[in-house]
């Protein structure tokens, strides 16, 4: 079953986070273990921003939490947020797609 991770963050720093997250993207090509990506900015909230994660099962996300890149990514990310991030854990049960 997909899984999806939605982390929440608040960061007055978003430049230097997308540019952490590009070097990482660029130094794990062909290792990564996420599928997908998304990156939201919340319309009602000041600096807050959400990154929807999806891998292919909550095993493959729980194999790539436990690799030293991953904590190493997540600690320097960390010092650039304004607070522990919120994580939401899902399972994928349905997905639609709308457009005619």
């Amino acid at each position: 079953m997909r899984f999806i991770q939605i982390i929440e963050y608040r960061t007055s720093r978003i430049d230097e986070f997308n540019a952490l997250l590009d070097s990482w993207v660029e130094k794990n090509a062909g290792h990564r273990l996420a599928t997908r990506s998304l990156q939201t900015r919340d319309r009602d909230g000041n600096d807050v921003y959400l990154n929807i994660v999806e891998f292919p099962s909550h095993e493959v996300a729980m194999e790539n939490s436990a690799r030293p890149e991953t904590a190493e990514f997540a600690a320097r990310v960390a010092a650039l947020c304004d607070g522990p991030p919120t994580f939401r854990n899902l399972d994928l049960l349905d997905e639609r797609t709308f457009q005619d």
